[in-house]
């Protein structure tokens, strides 16, 4: 799949990174539809389990060297169905209540340390624009509650003072239309 016809710089946020020292494209997503039980540490529901093979298919090709989820069931489901198919062991990355600016650190430096390809973040509704913006894109509303169809595609710079570029983009069945403060 060519990712590059989707780029458009949203943002001028600036990444202060080393030349050539970190990812070349994040891509993120939040984690596909959950079920409601066990409240703790749901799975996916069959609509999520859709999503998570979709979400697969979208991103065989992509040239991924890593995939990033959190401790949660949803999480490391929603990647498994790719992660299976690349045979790429997920890094769990855990995601604590109260925590957020170390996990945000985590995240970073993980990116950080790749050398060049391409990754994918699994995260949540409030942690994926937080991520997105810690390196280096725009600040974005939390996802919706119901919104689970966006893969956001960041480009990063290839050397400081160049901003990151950021692509909305959409997998799987659309999900319901977006309250207006939050994607």
């Amino acid at each position: 799949m060519n990712f590059a016809v989707f780029w458009a710089t949203v943002g001028l946020a600036l990444l202060p990174l080393p030349a050539r020292a970190a990812a070349d494209l994040v891509f993120l997503v939040r984690h596909a539809e959950r079920a409601a039980e066990p409240a703790g540490d749901p799975g996916l529901t069959s609509v999520g389990a859709a999503r998570a093979q979709a979400l697969a298919q979208a991103l065989a090709d992509a040239g991924l060297k890593q995939i990033i989820t959190t401790q949660f069931r949803r999480s490391q489901e929603t990647a498994a169905p790719l992660a299976q198919q690349l045979q790429l062991p997920p890094q769990v990355l855990a995601a604590r209540r109260g925590e957020a600016e170390a996990h945000l650190r985590e995240i970073r430096e993980a990116v950080l340390r790749q050398d060049g390809g391409a990754l994918l973040i699994v995260g949540h509704s409030n942690t994926v624009p937080a991520i997105i913006a810690a390196l280096g894109g725009p600040r974005l509303p939390d996802l919706c509650e119901s919104s689970y169809q966006h893969l956001f595609a960041l480009r990063l710079p290839a050397q400081p003072g160049v901003p990151a570029s950021l692509a909305r983009l959409r997998y799987g069945e659309p999900s319901p239309a977006a309250e207006a403060a939050c994607l």
